[in-house]
Formats: structure tokens, sequence, C-alpha cells
């Protein structure tokens, strides 16, 4: 791990803290890679995943300097070098990027983000990346790209129109504007709203009662429930039948 990133384990849970607070936790395709990696790595008993920012924000989005005029980044492309790449090299670009906003969901585990302060732009689309954000009551997110000339590209919209519905999620964005934290416990958005100074104990014991179930019904009900949104009815009955089945196989020993 870099310096602005750290990973911790505890057992079967493992707190990965965006480590910048000085920037408060702005976004670099460094970043990006990082995230991606610890996602690729994570051992096998790694049952639940914290994703907290250090410092008052848990992320303010992109770093500023990766914008024209901004100053740039040492190591990384600015936004104008990435409107040079032909269609294709974009597309993988922007894909390669994408790497560390998607294995939060995957069904082998549970992630929680625990956040505070700023959550914008890509810092917002984090916090979305996880299956569920326990919130400071300080929270402010805000989904800045479309007021920036951009669209929200890093696997975001998805997870937000699931959360809040399609004409909420058009304000959300075109607005920008700013959701504070009983506005997103209202909205879906936020699975709990805390104190600030509870944030963290209450987001690690969020993850020790998500991993108090048997890791493979756990993992057939994550399972069916994200695929819930793509079936009809009778086809997610029909997936709920398949996987108890596994699992009355699984307990009671058949087909061994």
């Amino acid at each position: 791990m870099s310096e602005y990133v750290r990973l911790e384990r505890t057992g079967p849970i493992a707190v990965v803290t965006l480590a910048n607070p000085d920037r408060r936790n702005a976004q670099t395709p460094a970043l990006w890679r990082e995230l991606a990696g610890i996602g690729r790595s994570l051992p096998g008993d790694v049952r639940a995943v914290v994703l907290r920012g250090e410092g008052t924000s848990f992320s303010a989005g992109l770093d500023r300097r990766l914008f024209p005029g901004g100053g740039g980044v040492p190591g990384e492309a600015a936004l104008t070098d990435l409107a040079e790449l032909d269609e294709a090299a974009l597309d993988a670009a922007i894909a390669a990027f994408q790497e560390a906003f998607t294995w939060w969901r995957r069904p082998d585990l549970v992630s929680i983000a625990a956040v505070q302060g700023h959550a914008v732009g890509a810092g917002f689309q984090l916090a979305l990346a996880c299956d569920l954000r326990v919130c400071a009551d300080d929270v402010q997110f805000s989904m800045l790209e479309t007021s920036l000339g951009l669209v929200p590209d890093l696997a975001g919209t998805k997870p937000l129109v699931d959360l809040v519905g399609y004409a909420r999620a058009l304000d959300i964005c075109v607005t920008g504007r700013r959701i504070g934290a009983q506005e997103a416990l209202a909205l879906g958005l936020a699975t709990s709203v805390v104190p600030h100074a509870d944030l963290d104990k209450a987001a690690l014991e969020t993850a020790e009662a998500l991993i108090r179930a048997p890791r493979d019904a756990v993992v057939e009900t994550k399972a069916l429930l994200l695929g819930a949104a793509t079936r009809s009815y009778d086809e997610q009955r029909a997936a709920e039948r398949e996987a108890q089945g596994r699992r009355l196989r699984d307990l009671l020993g058949a087909g061994e």
C-alpha cells in the first residue's frame, strides 16, 4: 500500500482507509489502481470490508490538479491527455479506472462505506460502490460531474438509480446539489446515520453483525438480492428455489 491507502485486517474483516486527509482524500488514477489491486488480492477468508476516509472528509472527489489549469499530478495523465486518446484507448482507460469501483459488491463479501463530511463526485461514487453506507451526521453527498460538463462514469449511476429511482437520480446528478445526512437516510442512500464520533465504531459493528450468519448462506442471499432487479417475479422465485436447494444439500450433506 502507498502512504495514501492503508489495508488492515482483523480476522475476517478488512478495513481500507483513504489516507490523504490534507487533500480531503482526493482521488487519482494511482489511487484507483491501488483500490483495484486490493480487490484482486484480498484473501479468500475475508468476509467484510469497511471503507473509510481519514480526516474530515470521506473523499472530495477527483483531484482538481488533474483538471485543465490545475498544475497536474506527477506521473498521472491530465483530463486533457485523456481527451486526446482514440475511442478504443479512452474506453480502455475509463474501464481500468472503473475496476476500483466494481469489486465491492461481489457475492463473496459484504462492503460497508463509513462516510463523513464530503463525499463528492468520485467520492460519492466510491460510497455507492459499497453494499451499505454508514454515515456520520455531517455527511454531504454531491454528484458534481454534470455541473463540470462531464458525466458520472465510475460505475455510480446504476447503484444510484437502484437506490433512489430515476427521477431523484436525475435531480441529484444534474443539479449537483448537496444531500445531507437526514435526506440521505430518507432516500436510502444512507443505511444508517450516527454521530460523527461514533462512525468507525458503528461501521465495524455493522461488519461484525453481517458476518455472524454462515458464510455460504450470506453469499447465496447476497447473490439473490443482487440479481433480483433484473429478474421477473417468477425468475426470482426459481432462483430462490435453486439457492435453497444448494443450501439444504450442503447443510444436510446430501449428494456427497
